[in-house]
């Protein structure tokens, strides 16, 4: 037992409140997943365009794999190199977790019941890079090839004509291997919680300055967590009289409209809820500032964490009890552009909001099922309400289905812009179209 708790002691001592390079960051998640290796999982998504690799240390009680009814959760920091602050806080978060549980109920619940995936450098040539510390913008925002990795994702609604950049490939990748449920990434020159969509056009509403989109209640939910539980982000005094944020958050497209991305790529084809968190007026600030900065977010970061557990999940099973993978289920009335499809496991995970709801449920090519669900607030039980859908007539195995990568907001409002029909029956419409192709 001395042994172990010198371990946990040396750990502790070893990371200190500065800025850590890309040898002692990838030092630091060795030991850590040494020291814990029951509970963490070290792995490198992928390469940088120099070749350092793209770490995620995975903490959970099966940190290896995805485990049926246990959400996927992640945080992915630094993609702009120069906008440091969530690089290190992910690592003062690593080291809170990891040295909580089993001592602290909350945090061994969280851990229990939730696979948590930490990327502390999406952008790791670019933190490199960076060889002058500045508040404002530098050359080091960008990847090796000069490409902001914030603009580099397929867009829902314009064709991004940009090279996919291996960092990028990377994130894609991994959206598209896990079944991640929440996210939220971490930059810097700001002070707000910015949620989907950063793209719009006539369908969501951007023609009023604000693109909305089928699960906007959530969202605002979502960024109210963040900012909530933040020191100082819900007083939306933002970082200068020009700019305030009421309660610390802000619909992207209202702040500013960009294309490519990460956020809603993550919604619109990774089936999961992602948040732009802003977490300090300057990108790149000095070392001594940073206890602050882990002191001012550290509840926030483990609060919004919890929020994976909204809403309803299930499994979508055929009359011999085998899973379906790619049944469409959806709540009734928030219909995605992109249909959200069980997994391999025949797993679905909604995030919604307290309330009642029709949940639909379909196989291709067969009659739909639907169910009136009551969602209570489950976030402090770590489960979401759980419902299964069992298709007795069906013993089919489903193709696997996938979204084009084309603008397909485009579309729709290419399509409303001819019939004006409602949204709804555009994406039934378009849902039809994929599934018979």
């Amino acid at each position: 037992e001395v042994v172990g708790v010198l371990c946990l002691v040396s750990l502790a001592a070893a990371l200190d409140f500065k800025y850590h390079h890309a040898e002692e960051l990838e030092a630091y998640l060795k030991e850590v997943h040494d020291a814990y290796s029951s509970f963490t999982h070290l792995h490198s998504i992928g390469r940088s365009v120099e070749g350092r690799d793209l770490w995620v240390l995975v903490l959970g009680r099966f940190p290896t794999h995805h485990k049926i009814g246990i959400p996927e959760f992640k945080y992915v920091a630094n993609m702009h190199g120069d906008e440091t602050v969530g690089r290190e806080i992910l690592l003062h978060l690593i080291d809170y977790l990891v040295t909580n549980y089993r001592r602290d109920p909350n945090i061994t619940q969280l851990l229990n019941n939730t696979r948590i995936h930490i990327m502390p450098t999406m952008n790791p040539d670019g933190f490199e890079a960076t060889k002058v510390p500045d508040c404002y913008y530098s050359q080091g925002r960008y990847n090796k090839n000069g490409e902001d990795l914030n603009r580099n994702f397929p867009d829902a609604f314009e064709n991004n004509n940009v090279t996919i950049q291996p960092e990028t490939q990377a994130v894609m990748n991994w959206i598209k291997n896990e079944t991640f449920v929440l996210s939220a990434n971490l930059h810097g020159g700001a002070l707000v919680a910015s949620y989907t969509f950063d793209n719009g056009n006539s369908v969501t509403g951007s023609s009023k300055g604000y693109s909305r989109s089928p699960d906007d209640d959530v969202f605002i939910h979502l960024a109210k967590t963040y900012s909530f539980n933040h020191a100082s982000m819900y007083k939306g005094t933002g970082c200068d009289n020009r700019q305030t944020f009421p309660e610390g958050i802000t619909n992207g497209f209202s702040w500013y409209q960009l294309e490519g991305g990460m956020q809603d790529y993550n919604y619109v084809w990774g089936q999961c809820f992602e948040i732009t968190l802003e977490l300090s007026c300057c990108k790149y600030p000095p070392a001594d500032q940073l206890e602050k900065f882990w002191r001012d977010n550290k509840v926030a970061l483990i609060e919004y964490i919890k929020q994976v557990h909204l809403g309803v999940k299930g499994q979508v099973t055929d009359k011999n009890g085998n899973p379906i993978a790619n049944a469409i289920v959806e709540a009734k009335g928030r219909p995605h552009v992109c249909p959200y499809r069980t997994n391999e496991h025949g797993e679905y995970f909604l995030l919604l909001l307290p309330g009642k709801y029709v949940i639909n449920a379909t196989v291709p090519g067969f009659k739909s099922m639907l169910k009136t669900v009551e969602i209570p607030d489950n976030t402090g039980n770590f489960s979401a309400l759980k419902h299964d859908f069992s298709f007795s007539e069906v013993s089919i195995r489903t193709r696997p289905a996938s979204c084009p990568k084309t603008p397909l907001y485009q579309q729709l409002e290419r399509s409303s812009a001819a019939v004006k029909p409602t949204l709804h029956s555009l994406v039934l419409m378009t849902v039809m179209i994929l599934t018979f192709k």
